[in-house]
């Protein structure tokens, strides 16, 4: 039984969570804890391009959060999920470098007026598995602007090709999957591009034959603690193709 999964155990009843409400999701945060090989190479892939203030959008159970708090001094954790922003507050209530975990939806309308505070406020936000999530995906994007300093980063991280969506991909919640070409294009007109490239090909085959051709509707703890073992060999074969294919596509932008 992975960490997160006892964490979340033994604070669900002291702090009144909810998260059975949203089990699938949850279910599949702790299954990605239990591969850290590829969640640090993940955040390694978009660290090149975080700086200063940095808010992550959708923090989850803090897969992604327990590196980047290591390495910036002022990070800002949030969920649109209030009782995942509780189980982070758990988590991290003593960690010098969390100075806010906040509850941000970035489908509400009264967005800018409820949190005209943080106009401006951030160097970078990243989004990493957030924006497919999202109905509204451009509104998410005109949030994030609002949110940037002149000049600051814009990191996201979303599912690739429509072709492989799922059983998986609707159980958690995706409303799409993205091209490099469509998730260009969602930023583009307020974003200068810095970079745009697919990641991990190696989990593009396991999504395809797994998740698309079988149907399986879960990402089970086993099969990401296996991929966990494979990531030298994956991060070798992103570099062979030239990052021109993967189960996932990483694009860039600065704010104009």
């Amino acid at each position: 039984m992975c960490h997160y999964f006892q964490l979340f155990e033994s604070v669900k009843s002291k702090l009144d969570l909810k998260l059975d409400q949203d089990i699938a999701g949850f279910e599949t945060l702790q299954s990605i804890s239990s591969a850290p090989d590829f969640n640090y190479w993940m955040y390694k892939t978009i660290f090149p391009y975080l700086k200063g203030r940095v808010l992550e959008l959708g923090s989850g159970i803090g897969n992604i959060s327990d590196y980047i708090i290591k390495d910036f001094n002022d990070v800002t954790l949030s969920d649109y999920n209030s009782d995942y922003c509780l189980l982070l507050k758990n988590k991290y209530h003593s960690h010098t470098s969390v100075k806010q975990i906040n509850s941000l939806d970035l489908q509400d309308p009264q967005f800018k007026i409820k949190n005209a505070h943080l106009k401006e406020s951030f160097d970078s936000i990243v989004l990493l598995n957030v924006i497919e999530h999202l109905q509204d995906d451009q509104l998410s994007v005109d949030y994030c602007h609002f949110l940037l300093k002149n000049d600051g980063h814009l990191i996201l991280l979303a599912p690739a090709y429509q072709l492989l969506y799922s059983n998986l991909d609707r159980e958690i919640g995706h409303y799409r999957r993205y091209t490099s070409l469509s998730l260009t294009r969602l930023i583009q007109s307020d974003f200068k591009i810095l970079r745009q490239q697919y990641f991990n090909f190696l989990g593009m085959t396991a999504w395809l034959i797994v998740n698309k051709i079988l149907g399986r509707k879960k990402l089970s703890r086993n099969s990401m603690a296996t991929f966990n073992k494979l990531v030298p060999v994956a991060k070798l074969l992103d570099k062979i193709i030239a990052f021109k294919a993967g189960v996932s596509i990483i694009v860039v932008g600065q704010k104009k």
